[in-house]
């Protein structure tokens, strides 16, 4: 790092010791996405690597941004290893930024546009980052003054943010400026290694503490080589991204997959099932992976329009509880596309493909195991036989290389190299994995990982809260959404869902994390040792709910 405190992963070894067997032995390819791009670009410097609102980026223009970029970012004093964080829509700057990044051997952070103040001081703070990207103002949230404020604060953990560069708007370090600081200036390009840290990636953790989820470039591009290959992706195709680019899936499938497979993303800032018809006739999409509340309502546009959508081969869905008839319901809407559900997660991107050729396991299973090996355990870790329930280990070319804390990381992964997903289920003869259950205290509303405990010790803060406890209850739209059990603390006003509401609203939590309902109970439900027994909080919901 640059005068700064060292990056939380400075020292370590990499590849991690779980990784080791894949060097050198080509299940790797072991460039880094600039040498990848360059390449293209001399093939092809026309090609039309992105789309979004604004309009085309061609791989030339890609090039040429990235370098310029890179060499502005080097004037402001940033070094290999140091950290850039950008909290942008799915808008093309984001690959020109990603590109810079893996130019210059600086380190990404993504993070997701939803969060507010409380989530990215913690993770601006825990990985030391050097500058943020932030749009000046986007849906109506001002980024710039919300960046403004975190840098005032940060200095008391950090001395680590130095720059805030602002997007499609006016700021004081405005983006486009920083672009033409950098154009027709020569750039020296460092050595990157591509087994290196390239990204950290921020996940919800249990206990409310982010985990940083630590990737290289030959970890993201195995998985995305095997999955294009699953699906039949060829060069030159185009995919839709509706998913965040802030996400493993919207970043590896939206900003990393067009140069590695020469493909052409097709970015949406903001879903809408009428504009996503458009823009895959438009631009003859043939796939898309997103949560499945998109997949329902494309559907439901298609049937609603009669288009048919005879280009759209695929759509991988997951991030959300997906009901069996919904897989159905889909591949019925379109002519050619089959619908099918995937399993993954930050750590193990994509540990299942889907089942694009079997309507029924693609509705009835959560995907095909491809690449990864699958362990399903009890509680003491031994290994149960196919068919039965069980806590689901994964280890594969693609898992991350740690966290960027490294107790998380010997907690999350086996001796043997295998990570702890936290989710519960079974695994058949014929490779189906079927998610049955959670371990971890997550809620997935809409595909976004939610912390339950992080939500528990904002309400905890509230003078008329004695014990609050929140759980997932079932949601229509989004698979799930966020229940809180609350015991009011004796001598004081009993609290109303509303103050409880604002309460979480002003603590600077992302506002997805607001409960949208608020039991109000006596005590709660506990085992014997004293444990909160929240699958019986889980099952009271559900059954309100229903009711």
């Amino acid at each position: 790092m640059n005068d700064t405190t060292p990056a939380p992963w400075a020292g370590r070894a990499f590849p991690a010791p779980h990784q080791q067997s894949f060097v050198g032995t080509g299940v790797w390819d072991e460039r880094t996405i600039a040498d990848q791009a360059i390449e293209l670009t001399a093939r092809d410097p026309e090609f039309p690597a992105f789309v979004d609102d604004t309009g085309v980026l061609t791989r030339a223009g890609l090039w040429a941004d990235a370098e310029a970029l890179a060499v502005a970012l080097h004037g402001r004093g940033l070094r290999p290893g140091d950290v850039i964080a950008f909290q942008l829509p799915n808008w093309r700057e984001a690959a020109v930024i990603n590109l810079a990044a893996a130019l210059s051997g600086l380190v990404v952070n993504p993070i997701v546009p939803i969060y507010r103040d409380h989530e990215v001081s913690q993770m601006l703070g825990d990985c030391g980052a050097r500058a943020l990207f932030v749009p000046t103002v986007f849906r109506k949230f001002d980024f710039g003054a919300m960046a403004g404020r975190i840098r005032q604060s940060l200095p008391a953990l950090t001395p680590a943010l130095a720059h805030v560069f602002s997007l499609r708007g006016t700021g004081p370090e405005d983006y486009e400026a920083l672009l033409a600081e950098g154009r027709g200036r020569a750039f020296q390009r460092p050595t990157v290694d591509p087994l290196g840290v390239k990204m950290v990636l921020y996940t919800s953790g249990t206990t409310g503490r982010p985990k940083g989820v630590l990737h290289s470039h030959v970890t993201l591009q195995r998985i995305m080589r095997q999955s294009a290959a699953f699906w039949g992706v060829a060069p030159g195709e185009a995919m839709l991204m509706p998913s965040p680019v802030t996400h493993v899936s919207g970043y590896a499938n939206g900003l990393e997959l067009p140069l590695v497979c020469g493909t052409r993303t097709v970015l949406m800032e903001s879903w809408d099932a009428g504009a996503a018809l458009d823009l895959i006739e438009r631009h003859q999409v043939i796939g898309t992976v997103a949560a499945t509340p998109f997949l329902v309502e494309l559907a439901a546009a298609a049937r609603a329009t009669g288009r048919r959508l005879p280009s759209l081969r695929f759509f991988a869905c997951g991030g959300a509880a997906v009901p069996d008839e919904v897989i159905p319901a889909a591949n019925a809407a379109f002519e050619n596309a089959r619908a099918f559900r995937v399993f993954g997660s930050s750590e193990v991107p994509l540990v299942t493909c889907g089942w694009p050729h079997d309507e029924h396991l693609a509705a009835t299973t959560d995907g095909k195991l491809v690449d990864y090996q699958l362990r399903i355990v009890d509680g003491d870790d031994h290994d149960l036989p196919h068919g039965r329930e069980g806590e689901i280990l994964a280890r594969g070319p693609a898992m991350m290389l740690g966290y960027a804390d490294a107790g998380q990381t010997a907690e999350a992964i086996t001796p043997d190299g295998y990570f702890r997903t936290g989710d519960l289920g079974v695994l058949t003869d014929d490779g189906a994995v079927t998610i049955t259950g959670r371990k971890k205290d997550l809620i997935i509303r809409g595909g976004e990982n939610i912390s339950a405990r992080e939500i528990e010790e904002v309400l905890h803060t509230h003078p008329a809260v004695r014990e609050a406890s929140v759980v997932a209850m079932p949601h229509a739209r989004l698979g799930e959404g966020i229940c809180a059990y609350v015991i009011a603390r004796e001598g004081t006003a009993a609290p109303s869902a509303q103050d409880l509401a604002s309460h979480v609203a002003a603590s600077g939590l992302a506002r997805q994390k607001i409960p949208e309902r608020f039991e109000f109970i006596g005590e709660l439900p506990r085992t014997a040792s004293g444990k909160i027994r929240k699958d019986l909080l889980r099952e009271d919901v559900r059954a309100k709910v229903a009711g």
